[in-house]
């Protein structure tokens, strides 16, 4: 199974809410507005500022704030951040040299478009779009009954 770690969806969620708030957002008031625990906030911030995502503000009205906005920020480069280049397998993107197997492998190089299609996707979502209210589901059509033709 295909799955992200909860600091991913962490980030996502602290992103979200710096974006929905504006401005600059200290820690504790990012933990409090989302539920998640203050350390784990700190760490999730920690990793977003190394990679650009958010800058960090010293002083009396320190925190953080977004780098861009949110509609800027591909899903693809937060899950970069957190969790490292995807890649379904050891051998994808110049794996060369991590499976003992390599040598004789018969799909050896042909999950590289698999891969490809799963990053293009999710560098097509941005947070914005994680972040907005929940689409809702087109109404369902009606099909005519027995009774209609009569």
């Amino acid at each position: 199974m295909l799955r992200l770690s909860k600091l991913t969806d962490y980030a996502v969620v602290v992103l979200a809410r710096l974006g929905s708030e504006g401005g600059v957002q200290t820690a504790p008031g990012l933990a409090a507005g989302t539920h998640i625990a203050e350390p784990t906030v700190a760490k999730v911030l920690k990793i977003l500022a190394h990679h650009d995502l958010v800058e960090g503000q010293r002083g009396a009205r320190g925190g953080y704030r977004l780098t861009r906005p949110l509609a800027a920020m591909p899903l693809s480069e937060v899950i970069a951040a957190i969790e490292g280049p995807v890649a379904l397998t050891a051998c994808v993107d110049n794996g060369i040299g991590t499976c003992e197997a390599e040598s004789v492998c018969a799909v050896r190089g042909r999950w590289d478009p698999v891969n490809r299609a799963i990053r293009d996707a999710l560098a097509g979502i941005t947070i914005a779009d994680l972040a907005g209210p929940p689409k809702r589901a087109a109404a369902p059509t009606s099909f005519p009954t027995a009774h209609a033709a009569e």
